[in-house]
């Protein structure tokens, strides 16, 4: 079972040293003054580096302090960068500053790094159904590797949404069910590497696919309602459930021609992320080439199945001296 050890901010720093003794392989921080000040986050960055280089840290940044600087102290370590995305108000009304925030994800995929927005809907005043959408189909498009809604979880100390002229209570409910979605299907479904490949035949926003698989997950007792965590889910069954869906959207859209590519990208980039993460080996039957699969031609699915040959081929999965790998062994 793993511990929790919880520091304040003034004895962090000095912790850093005794996180590997202490047998702590991941260690978080989420403490809003630090997540304010870029001098502390690289002198903290820099401390992990030296001291626990083996740690995987995952720590909440500001927006404002991401710079070429910072992410480059960043690649010393493993890390995750998790980001809120915030509005401001001006004259009576809410923004959201797009350009800054693509600006931001830009430097980040820049070099290679893994980062994640932390969303909230109804929080402020000015909020409405249609600007949570926005900022969740703009997020999606930084291709940020995690989507955060804490307001979905029932532990959270998240605050609680605002019910007001423009938001109503069905909007907050509507909300979570999409943000719940977007946990599970994006978040736990690990979808990054591929999923605004998929989404681009269907011809919809995320948001809306994300409120069609709420949908989804409610006709078949997964919502947020049932208790269902996706987190604590084996990552197979809820690829399991992306393919059933997948092909559902699939069908309905008119674009069965594309089904054999997108099962196979979404397995074989699912068994590459269990080997990451849980060391899990496998064996899997693909209707193409893994190397044409993994190769940027996958990311436009209606080229790639117009001009990429079928081979049938049987894929071992394994780790090797230099990370993931992949042979045909037949």
């Amino acid at each position: 079972m793993a511990k929790e050890y919880k520091f304040s901010s003034s004895e962090l720093e000095s912790q850093i040293a005794h996180l590997s003794e202490k047998g702590i392989t991941e260690f978080s921080i989420h403490d809003d003054a630090i997540a304010k000040d870029k001098r502390r986050i690289l002198k903290i960055l820099n401390l992990v580096a030296q001291q626990a280089p083996e740690v995987f840290l995952t720590i909440r940044v500001k927006a404002d302090v991401i710079d070429r600087e910072v992410a480059a102290a960043a690649t010393q370590l493993f890390c995750s960068f998790d980001i809120p995305l915030e509005c401001t108000e001006k004259g009576g009304k809410l923004l959201f500053d797009k350009k800054f925030y693509a600006n931001k994800a830009r430097v980040l995929n820049d070099f290679g790094l893994v980062f994640g927005f932390h969303l909230t809907y109804g929080t402020v005043a000015g909020d409405t159904l249609k600007a949570f959408t926005d900022r969740l189909d703009f997020a999606v498009q930084q291709y940020p590797n995690h989507l955060d809604f804490p307001q979905t979880e029932k532990d959270s100390e998240a605050c609680e949404p605002l019910v007001t002229g423009i938001f109503s209570a069905k909007d907050i409910r509507y909300c979570r069910d999409l943000a719940f979605s977007a946990r599970t299907f994006y978040t736990s479904g690990r979808a990054v590497p591929w999923f605004l490949s998929v989404l681009k035949p269907l011809k919809i926003y995320p948001s809306k696919f994300f409120a069609d698989f709420a949908e989804w997950q409610h006709c078949n007792n997964c919502d947020f309602k049932s208790g269902y965590l996706p987190e604590a889910e084996n990552h197979k069954a809820i690829e399991k459930m992306q393919l059933l869906f997948l092909n559902m959207k699939y069908e309905e859209k008119d674009c069965r021609e594309l089904e054999v590519a997108v099962n196979d990208i979404i397995r074989i980039n699912g068994a590459m992320s269990r080997l990451v993460g849980e060391s899990e080996e496998a064996v899997i039957e693909t209707s193409y080439h893994p190397e044409d699969l993994l190769s940027p031609e996958a990311c436009d699915l209606a080229e790639f199945a117009e001009n990429v040959c079928m081979e049938s081929c049987k894929v071992k999965i394994y780790l090797d001296e230099n990370g993931p790998n992949y042979n045909v062994i037949s």
